[in-house]
């Protein structure tokens, strides 16, 4: 039952905005609480009148009682007077009827507990009965030796109050819904205005992708929710200017093997098509090696983009592994091609959970970096303690303005830039500690080389 209701009634809240259903929770939930006030009132006065009534009437017969009001007092009081005071008198005894009326009339208000309290069974009765379509409260107290007194009013005019108080009610109720509804609908347009932004904003950078921040106004909820929002599209925007960025660099940093590429191809077809620029064996073997040399740069960049650009890096199988062995292998690849230069190398086990091509590119570019700065028959220190791998040359340094660029991608000092080489290889040595929780620093005065010093952090147990 409730679920075909919950099917029921989806379709219909699906339709509704989020303001209207607020609005409509608000007042179901007052009309309930209205309700139940309601219904609280009408039971607890109705009571109240009932008891006061009780308490009255049994105040009157007993006071009957006490003053020998019997039955003989009763026929000769006339009809007319009580019913000026809006009540009717019986005696009971022995079972015998004497009414300030027919019996015809007492009759109905009479039965086994009137008689039940004259022959002593109740010390008292009270209850409610209708005698010609009035509700009359009948009581009966005991009146001497196998007699009872019997008092009956008439309800109607408590019955005609009830009436009113359930207009009142029922009025008051109605009006206090429509108050709450509309309460309600001024407090969820009001309270969602900011939600209401957030979507006029989500629509625009949709719309336009421009990251503009939204005003944030008060301390609540809705206010992180906007700063929450706005620091997204910060970062957002960051990422775009770091896309744009890198896209640049990346076209000009490109643009020079291409060109050379370009112009040594040409130089080829040029001798292929005319046979009076024909190269010499020489010239051939010089122009392929620099094609060779521009082709291994181009892909060695291409390479480096691919891992720089992405958000995450590429998803390997991290493993659990010696860090030493990872950097006597990156020292056996880098010392082939820099055999001018000795490696003085310290190295003690640190296991490591990574990724060892990863691991082994950024030392193996701290390696290459080492190596390019040192002078002919100079020496690279590598020492591995504790997790921390230091690469120290003996190269002429980097001049303090430099110092806080060299992991930004793409930056290269001046005296680098007439160097081979992308500027990215620090990047990736950055990228690759922060992929497995550690740092990387570096320390230089000018003249006295340059130290970097790679931490990772004992993760083989992760």
């Amino acid at each position: 039952m409730i679920e075909a209701l919950h099917r029921l009634i989806r379709p219909l809240t699906e339709r509704l905005t989020l303001a209207l259903r607020v609005a409509i929770l608000t007042t179901l939930a007052v009309a309930a609480t209205l309700s139940v006030v309601s219904a609280i009132v009408f039971v607890v006065v109705r009571a109240e009148f009932q008891s006061s009534l009780d308490d009255s009437m049994l105040r009157r017969a007993n006071a009957a009682v006490t003053a020998n009001f019997a039955e003989a007092t009763i026929r000769q009081t006339p009809a007319e007077a009580l019913a000026v005071a809006d009540v009717q008198l019986s005696v009971v005894r022995g079972g015998v009827l004497f009414s300030s009326t027919d019996a015809e009339d007492a009759a109905p208000y009479i039965s086994y507990h009137e008689v039940a309290v004259s022959i002593g069974e109740q010390r008292r009765s009270m209850r409610t009965v209708s005698i010609r379509t009035t509700p009359y409260r009948v009581v009966a107290v005991p009146a001497g030796q196998g007699t009872a007194l019997v008092i009956a009013q008439s309800m109607e005019s408590i019955q005609n109050a009830l009436e009113r108080l359930k207009v009142i009610l029922l009025l008051c109720s109605l009006a206090g819904v429509a108050l709450a509804g509309v309460a309600g609908w001024a407090v969820a347009a009001n309270g969602l205005r900011p939600v209401r932004r957030l979507t006029a904003a989500t629509e625009r950078v949709a719309r336009t992708a421009e990251l503009t921040p939204i005003e944030v106004t008060g301390h609540d909820e809705l206010a992180r929710l906007t700063t929450s929002f706005n620091s997204m599209l910060q970062a957002l925007d960051a990422s775009q200017q770091r896309q744009r960025q890198l896209v640049a660099d990346a076209g000009h940093e490109l643009r020079t093997p291409l060109t050379s590429l370009r112009t040594n191809i040409e130089l080829i077809g040029q001798a292929a098509d005319n046979t009076e620029r024909s190269l010499s064996t020489e010239q051939r073997h010089e122009i392929m090696g620099d094609v060779r040399s521009q082709l291994e740069e181009l892909t060695t960049l291409v390479g480096d983009l691919v891992e720089l650009a992405r958000d995450e890096p590429m998803r390997r199988d991290p493993e659990p592994l010696d860090f030493a062995d990872v950097i006597t292998q990156a020292v056996d690849r880098v010392r082939l091609r820099a055999q001018s230069v000795t490696f003085n190398l310290d190295l003690h086990t640190w296991m490591v959970f990574g990724e060892p091509q990863l691991l082994e590119r950024a030392v193996t570019n701290l390696l290459d970096n080492a190596t390019k700065w040192s002078p002919p028959g100079g020496t690279v220190h590598v020492s591995l303690i504790d997790g921390s791998l230091t690469v120290s040359d003996e190269g002429p340094g980097i001049e303090a303005r430099d110092l806080p660029h060299i992991f930004d991608r793409f930056y290269r000092s001046r005296e680098a830039r007439t160097l081979p080489g992308s500027g990215l290889g620090l990047s990736i040595v950055k990228r690759a500690a922060e992929r497995h929780g550690g740092t990387v620093d570096v320390a230089s005065e000018t003249g006295a080389g340059t130290v970097f010093t790679l931490t990772l952090p004992d993760t083989h147990h992760g």
